[in-house]
């Protein structure tokens, strides 16, 4: 297989003047609806200010555009764009001098996939009016007379959703059409047909409970305290980044606290992290009070992740703690969504929603956003409406502090089978939490993280988590019984299925066709109908032209993934990431080089 070693391609926003835009000033100086989202009457409502934000958000590209006349069309390139508006760049002096004069102009472009958020990558054709020029670099910045969101959903929203609506309709029924034959034909091979039923029910069930999922909406009075715990290992290309994200929040500054925790990192993590907070202090310190708010520890010995965040939450106080990983960047309105499913005394703990970052590097990262959000938008949003989410993932997730404290020791401790436990962190903590308390999904709360890029890291990430998976699953079977009877059956359905998954493959497309000489045409056709349902769900959510890598990683799974698996069965016991050299994998590794250097000695005693 061979490995890609492209860069990541990222969004490239175009940054503010100021290191801390979105957060309240408590000086009361400058204030965020001035710019980002306060109406024509003077309204400041919250949902409309991040909804402004989000449409004022300016992307960096080099795209041309069309500006149509009567009698001559002209070329200009995009420097910049965003849902209101874009800056064009002119070659020639006449024509800048041209558009420059006009009030209004009709343009035609089309914006290239990555340069915007998933699902404005489309052919547009509006007009906009000029709103400024600068006769030293010839250019001109222009406002559309209708947004970008609103075209979309004018001219192109609502045919896709029609139409994606409609497939997934339809390979529901077909997949409803083959469960049929299973009854009928339920008594000849009992096992398999019950297995082919569960499955599907399992699935469809998963998708409908999706589909009715809401956010809790905000609640602009409620502000509990948070600190944002973020370890680090060997992350000195991203943790700068990631740092910035989680203190530019539009959260109230005496309501929110940042933690850095490096565990011993090899590279100059420490040093990034360093130059970021003195950069911060020295700017904004004073203002938004970041030397009570802002700090960073350096553990004094590599001890993994669960001690690097435990650290975290012993050197805080506060109401709820977020985790989120060092190579993860919030959305600067994340914690102000996380913490309201907080508003019920019952809940424990709460996910946000994982984007890919990097989707557009290369048809691996593509596969990879279009699992990423069928995970959270349909799988973790269908266990939420039970508040029995089984994974609050690493990236983005909130606790309620007294429980983390409460289960830390037991949770960094934790040893399974006589091993310890040195990945699965996040899915260990829930079971902790989710054994007594709710665990919800927030999708509003939006971050997004750097997936690999190449298919080795990619592998060894998902071997580590089928161990872990494994792992926390048996141990959350334990306690799930006790929850609510369809949240308790759909859990151990979703334990056994992917368990057999790997024997139902076997006994279909090998022991059947060899013995029985029968083609497993039915098998295949079930196949091709789950991976429709991820891409038409993607289609019909996301609207975005990634939808299409639903297909790939179905195939991925099936030929790869899948036997994984059985592996992880035999080998749970494995404490090495394989994606970075944490002390497991270092021993691993001396372990392996020793083997090789007895039998090199054997080799040469024989001789």
């Amino acid at each position: 297989m061979k490995e890609t070693s492209q860069k990541d391609v990222l969004l490239k926003i175009k940054k503010d003047r100021r290191l801390l835009s979105h957060v309240p000033d408590p000086t009361g100086q400058r204030q965020i609806s001035d710019r980002r989202g306060q109406d024509e009457e003077g309204n400041k409502d919250l949902d409309a200010i991040i909804c402004q934000h989000k449409k004022g958000i300016r992307y960096i590209t080099n795209f041309s555009v069309s500006i149509m006349q009567e009698k001559t069309t002209l070329k200009a390139l995009c420097m910049d764009i965003s849902d209101t508006g874009l800056l064009l760049q002119f070659e020639d002096e006449k024509e800048y001098e041209a558009i420059k004069g006009q009030s209004h102009v009709k343009l035609k472009f089309q914006i290239p996939p990555g340069v915007m958020p998933e699902g404005r990558e489309s052919r547009y054709k509006l007009s906009a009016s000029v709103v400024r020029s600068v006769d030293e670099t010839r250019q001109i910045g222009l406002q559309f007379l209708e947004d970008l969101g609103t075209y979309d959903r004018r001219r192109k929203d609502r045919y896709l959703m029609f139409g994606a609506a409609l497939s997934l309709a339809f390979v529901s029924f077909c997949v409803v059409l083959m469960r049929m034959e299973s009854f009928i034909y339920f008594r000849y091979h009992t096992l398999l047909y019950a297995y082919s039923i569960i499955a599907a029910t399992f699935l469809l069930t998963r998708y409908l409970f999706g589909m009715f999922y809401k956010p809790v909406p905000i609640d602009p009075t409620y502000t509990p305290s948070v600190t944002i715990v973020i370890p680090c290992f060997n992350e000195e290309e991203w943790i700068q980044t990631t740092i910035l994200s989680c203190i530019d929040q539009n959260y109230p500054v005496d309501k929110l606290k940042v933690i850095v925790v490096d565990d011993c990192s090899t590279d100059r993590s420490v040093e990034k992290i360093k130059e970021i907070i003195d950069k911060l202090k020295e700017k904004e310190g004073k203002r938004y009070q970041l030397e009570d708010r802002l700090s960073y520890f350096v553990q004094p010995q590599n001890a993994g992740k669960r001690a690097a965040l435990s650290r975290g939450v012993e050197n805080t106080d506060t109401d709820l703690v977020m985790f989120v990983d060092s190579d993860s960047f919030l959305d600067p309105y994340a914690v102000r969504n996380i913490v309201q499913p907080f508003r019920e005394p019952k809940m424990g703990g709460c996910a946000g929603r994982c984007d890919v970052a990097n989707t557009y590097t290369n048809s691996l990262t593509k596969m990879q956003s279009v699992r990423y959000y069928t995970a959270f938008r349909i799988m973790k949003a269908a266990e939420a409406l039970f508040d029995t989410v089984t994974c609050l993932s690493g990236p983005l997730s909130c606790y309620r502090r007294d429980i983390v404290m409460e289960y830390k020791d037991n949770w960094v401790n934790q040893t399974f089978l006589g091993h310890k436990a040195t990945f699965g962190d996040d899915r260990s903590m829930t079971n902790f939490v989710l054994s007594h308390h709710q665990c919800s999904y927030q999708d509003t709360a939006v971050c997004s993280t750097i997936v690999p890029k190449e298919h080795k890291v990619f592998l060894k990430q998902q071997m580590r988590w089928k161990r872990s998976w494994l792992r926390e699953s048996l141990m959350a079977g334990k306690f799930m019984w006790r929850k609510e009877p369809f949240a308790m059956i759909n859990f151990y359905i979703g334990l056994i299925v992917p368990m057999l998954a790997p024997i139902v493959v076997v006994y279909n497309f090998f022991y059947v066709p060899l013995t029985q000489h029968v083609f497993p045409t039915t098998f295949l056709v079930g196949l091709l109908l789950m991976a429709m349902m991820m891409s038409f769900s993607q289609l019909l959510l996301r609207k975005s032209t990634t939808w299409l890598f639903g297909f790939w990683f179905c195939l991925y799974y099936e030929l790869v993934l899948l036997w994984q698996m059985p592996i992880a069965w035999f080998t749970f016991w494995k404490s090495t990431w394989g994606t970075r050299m944490t002390p497991s994998d270092v021993q691993a590794e001396e372990k392996k080089r020793a083997k090789k250097e007895m039998k090199r000695k054997k080799a040469e005693n024989e001789t």
